[in-house]
């Protein structure tokens, strides 16, 4: 992992909390996973986030708690980065009541207001426009807060991802979109898809500047973010921050998939060893910013916290019946 630059000057307390927030998300997931394997508590088929950690610590670790975003199908990375609650994680994951949509969401539709997560949506490209609308009103009333949409490579085929590129070009609107190109929407590698593979650079001419950073370097990812979300506090317009990743578990559920053909195990295991998790712990050893001891103390922490919020879900009540209706924009009986 060539780091260096990326590292240098940044305090080691900044780098030790884009680990944890990596470490927190893998470990959680990891732990969703084995639940999945075992049937029957999460009904849901989650669409796990392993390999692509880098991403959403290095963005969110530079948002405020006024700061908004909005998440995709797989979101429980972004959740977690963001420091979303662990319980309500997991309870709404289990289908509980106490959980952060009151166990009627599930894996796909995450909500914390109090770290500024306004939602994720399963709807391809459903987070631009959600996003843009938050910064407009951000713009309405003249504050320097942030809105962050994450997408999918998948989502640039959207067109509604493309007229919310346009205004907020257009409007000027404090918006970041961070593309997490990962190279596949489910079975379909994005060379059959799309003819050029420059989305960093796609949206210039709409007034959307963008970058493209290796997705798998936290340092990288949080040095761009941090310097593009600056500009957009002090009046900067809409920006583009294409991160190259990879998924190396399947596009749902717990288990890989390359033996449905669409790619390799070799590709898999070729990206298991950019694990951007151990890149980091690579460097931090090299700089001696962290030991064995220190790292095992941050895992027992993380995982003590895990267990809790585990048997806080599995302790959590079910949503009542008269919540069925509670919640929705509009009820109503369809006579047949």
């Amino acid at each position: 992992m060539n780091s260096d630059q990326y590292g240098k000057g940044l305090d080691p307390s900044v780098i030790l909390g884009l680990f944890r927030r990596m470490q927190r998300t893998r470990l959680a997931e990891e732990r969703v996973r084995q639940i999945c394997l075992k049937g029957g508590v999460i009904k849901c088929s989650p669409h796990l986030y392993h390999g692509q950690e880098a991403v959403a610590a290095g963005v969110c670790a530079n948002l405020s708690k006024n700061d908004y975003l909005f998440s995709t199908h797989r979101s429980h990375g972004h959740y977690l980065a963001a420091n979303g609650d662990l319980g309500k994680f997991f309870a709404e994951l289990f289908g509980k009541k106490s959980g952060c949509s009151a166990g009627k969401g599930g894996s796909m539709h995450l909500i914390d207001k109090d770290v500024g997560y306004l939602g994720s949506s399963p709807i391809v490209g459903g987070s631009a426009p959600l996003a843009v609308g938050s910064a407009l009103g951000i713009k309405h009333q003249k504050k320097n807060n942030v809105v962050v949409s994450f997408l999918g490579d998948g989502a640039l085929e959207e067109g509604s991802t493309y007229e919310s590129f346009n205004f907020a070009a257009v409007k000027n609107l404090p918006v970041l979109f961070v593309v997490e190109n990962n190279g596949y929407a489910i079975f379909s590698h994005l060379e059959t898809r799309q003819k050029y593979n420059n989305a960093y650079k796609r949206y210039e001419d709409l007034g959307v500047p963008g970058l493209r950073v290796d997705g798998n370097n936290v340092l990288k990812v949080y040095n761009k973010a941090n310097e593009i979300i600056t500009k957009l506090r002090s009046g900067g317009g809409p920006f583009l921050l294409e991160c190259m990743t990879y998924r190396v578990l399947g596009h749902a559920g717990p288990h890989p998939d390359h033996q449905a053909g669409y790619r390799t195990k070799e590709e898999v295991d070729s990206w298991v060893e950019k694990c951007p998790i151990k890149n980091l712990e690579a460097y931090m050893d090299d700089k001696n910013i962290i030991n064995q001891k220190q790292k095992q103390s941050l895992n027992d922490e993380l995982n003590e916290q895990i267990n809790d919020a585990v048997e806080f879900a599995t302790n959590s009540p079910l949503p009542d019946v008269e919540d069925l209706l509670s919640d929705v924009m509009a009820t109503g009986r369809i006579s047949l």
